[in-house]
């Protein structure tokens, strides 16, 4: 009988309280003791500092608290214990408690009689935060039921926003008695009694059966929204389908979420029964989690270097401080791979990014780069792409052939139930802030290679379909690999028929490789000696001496330096790049003007821009806030090796003939011509061994075919294998 003599009044609550299952300790806790144990708490929680945190906070937002369970598990373990156990019981208690503190809190205001008159105050909404791991979406099973979860996915969809009643106000058809029936919350619906209980007059009718109509004027609602949430992509086993579940959220955070983010959420497990129409067992009902408290995970502003350990932080500056810093993350890059130690350096400058930039119009600059990786086959293109999925914080891996414009940005989907249309978002929203990559990216239909301009330069991707105009964010890095048009990469054509791409998208890329399976016996040994111990001792060859342990090591020092560094350049710098710049488009004016035909690269702004974003990438690798003029300087030459080789590439050998070889291309084309009749056809190979026997030279032969085919008096059918002449 403890605190007896408290003044207070007692009670005896008969049954109105579930107990917990006949124990005495769960029965000591009763509705009112609940109910003062809270308002406790948030009148009186002082966190380490001693400041009255809760009490702080509902002053500064009157509308909504957030709890840590963390904070009432120290105040009182079993009370936490049954918000955990039966939220649905206890969450409202603690919505009335928040209201009452409140109230209590606020000072009195005088009425318009001039008496004192206690403030209204309005309902309180409680989140809860909780550090405890999420479980994952498959686990989640009935013995969860109605009990706190903590889950963690990507927001797929968001339906619009319904009106949802919280009491229904009822009128009788017959005798216009008035009654109000709580619905349950979340997708609950109200349970309506069958009967009036008007007890009817002598002389009067009685109530039919069902007499209730509802009186939607008079009921109260609030806001409510249906989410679809999907497990993260690293979290599904190889070869599933990810699942996704149902979530309900309400009042405050309604609209607080676009498809696309990464979200961990708490909220209790419950179902509802799908449908009226829907046949099946009556006991069967749908599961969905309504939620009571969400956060967005891994936003790049949000999370600063508080989710690494300081010791982390120590280690990842002090290697940031190694002369050896850059190279040694070079090499970590696809350490199976042997070779291509610049497209390595261009991958690391891909997985850090430059700096994003807001500038004051509202305007934004995408830090984001983009490489593309074109050549011959095993080049090992794929396998840096797959190496990029697996190191890249957020990744994801596509193909060309089997992705659609619609599922690389964003598709309209009718939801079945509901018959109303909703957005979810394809591979280039799920990877924002993370890395793209399309594999076979010449294999892609072009209408639908378009869909991707948008997201690569505005970062952004517009729709207007089916009622829906919306734009999401894709801030994403582009990681692509193609193939020549002819399969491999021809030296004896021109870097426009090589290149088979549109200038559009080409000017877009910031890096552009042309990677050649060169034919050289030194550097096939090594190759050759590379893969045997690969497939032999069934790891990378080179295994790094340090006590740095790859990938996870790498993907967490990436995060950071994302997240704590955004570099921007020094003066001096700026000035060199634009000096650099300047001469680079003056080279390009010269070559177009003595080739007569501009470059298959273009060289623009963006290209400047290109520069600037892989200086500040640079400089981020170092940790270090300005980028200097050395840091400009890899640049370019990562810039001079990448897109300027390209821009370079292919045959330009026929315009600084010496005259004796242009005289034999003559001949060679005059017997061309003779062997030939305007219209006819003949297979190359067939041509080229007749015109040798005439004692012709066999390169010399397919550089007057190459001219020919230029001034459009050959062309070539059936991939390349027979020459028709035209007129």
């Amino acid at each position: 009988m403890s605190g007896w003599d408290e003044g207070a009044v007692f009670y005896s609550d008969q049954a109105q309280f579930p107990r917990g299952g006949g124990d005495p300790d769960h029965a000591s806790l009763t509705r009112h003791a609940a109910l003062r144990k809270f308002k406790e708490f948030i009148r009186g929680f002082s966190g380490e500092k001693g400041e009255f945190r809760y009490r702080e906070s509902l002053v500064h937002n009157p509308d909504h608290l957030t709890i840590a369970m963390e904070d009432m598990n120290s105040f009182d373990a079993d009370v936490a214990d049954k918000i955990r156990k039966l939220p649905a019981d206890y969450l409202p208690l603690l919505e009335t408690a928040a209201a009452e503190v409140l109230a209590s809190l606020r000072s009195k205001i005088a009425s318009e009689t001039g008496e004192m008159e206690e403030p209204v105050t309005g309902d309180v909404q409680i989140f809860l935060s909780s550090k405890e791991n999420p479980v994952s979406m498959r686990s989640i099973g009935a013995e969860y039921m109605s009990k706190l979860v903590k889950i963690a996915g990507i927001t797929i969809a968001a339906s619009r926003v319904k009106a949802k009643a919280t009491y229904v106000t009822l009128l009788c058809k017959n005798c216009k008695n008035i009654k109000t029936v709580a619905c349950r919350p979340g997708l609950g619906g109200a349970i309506v009694p069958r009967s009036c209980d008007h007890v009817p007059q002598p002389g009067e009718e009685p109530c039919p059966l069902d007499p209730w109509i509802v009186a939607p004027d008079k009921s109260k609602y609030v806001d409510l929204q249906t989410l679809k949430l999907q497990e993260n992509p690293e979290d599904v086993p190889t070869g599933e389908l990810p699942r996704n579940m149902l979530l309900s959220v309400d009042r405050h955070l309604v609209q607080s979420v676009v498809p696309g983010t990464r979200l961990t959420v708490i909220g209790i497990y419950s179902v509802f029964q799908a449908s009226a129409t829907q046949k099946g067992a009556v006991g069967v009902k749908q599961p969905y989690i309504r939620v009571v408290g969400m956060e967005q995970t891994r936003e790049m502003n949000t999370n600063g270097p508080s989710t690494f350990t300081l010791d982390e932080e120590l280690e990842f500056k002090e290697f940031a401080q190694r002369p050896d810093a850059y190279a040694k993350l070079c090499s970590m890059i696809g350490p199976s791979i042997y070779g291509h130690s610049d497209v390595k350096k261009a991958i690391a400058c891909l997985l850090f990014g430059g700096s994003k930039k807001r500038l004051p119009d509202g305007v934004r600059l995408r830090g984001d780069t983009h490489v593309l990786l074109l050549g011959d086959p095993s080049t090992a293109k794929s396998q840096f792409l797959k190496f990029v999925e697996k190191t890249a914080p957020i990744a994801v891996y596509t193909s060309g052939k089997g992705s659609s414009a619609a599922g690389l940005t964003a598709s309209v989907i009718r939801e079945s139930s509901s018959r109303e249309f909703y957005l979810e978002g394809g591979a280039m929203v799920l990877a924002d802030g993370g890395v793209v990559c399309i594999d076979e990216f010449d294999k892609m239909r072009p209408e639908d290679r378009v869909a991707i301009h948008e997201a690569m330069e505005q970062q952004t991707i517009s729709i207007a379909k089916a009622g829906i105009t919306t734009v999401l964010n894709s801030r994403t890095s582009v990681l692509a690999a193609a193939n020549p048009p002819s399969g491999r990469y021809d030296d004896l054509k021109t870097a426009q028929d090589n290149i088979d791409l549109q200038t559009t998208i080409l000017s877009r890329f910031d890096l552009i490789f042309i990677v050649k399976d060169v034919r050289l016996y030194e550097q096939d040994k090594l190759i050759a000696s590379h893969i045997i111990k690969v497939h032999a001792s069934g790891a990378a060859a080179a295994k790094p001496d340090d006590s740095i342990e790859g990938e996870n090591w790498l993907k967490r020092y990436i995060e950071y330096c994302r997240g704590s560094c955004q570099p921007r350049l020094s003066e001096k710098a700026a000035e060199m790049l634009q000096n650099k710049y300047v001469e680079i488009r003056q080279r390009m004016r010269q070559q177009a003007h003595e080739t007569g035909r501009s470059s298959a690269v273009p060289i623009t702004v963006r290209q400047l821009e290109a520069i600037i974003r892989l200086s500040e990438a640079l400089a981020k690798m170092r940790l270090t806030s300005v980028a200097t003029q050395e840091h400009v300087e890899e640049a370019f030459r990562l810039f001079n090796v990448s897109t300027m080789d390209a821009a370079r590439s292919g045959i330009n050998e026929h315009l600084n003939l010496t005259p004796e070889i242009a005289n034999e291309i003559k001949q060679a084309e005059t017997q061309i011509k003779r062997r030939m009749g305007i219209g006819s056809h003949i297979s190359e190979r067939r041509l080229i061994d007749d015109l040798t026997r005439m004692g012709l030279n066999e390169s010399i032969i397919r550089r007057a075919l190459l001219i020919m085919h230029q001034r459009d008096e050959v062309e070539y059918k059936r991939e390349r294998h027979i020459i028709v002449r035209k007129a």
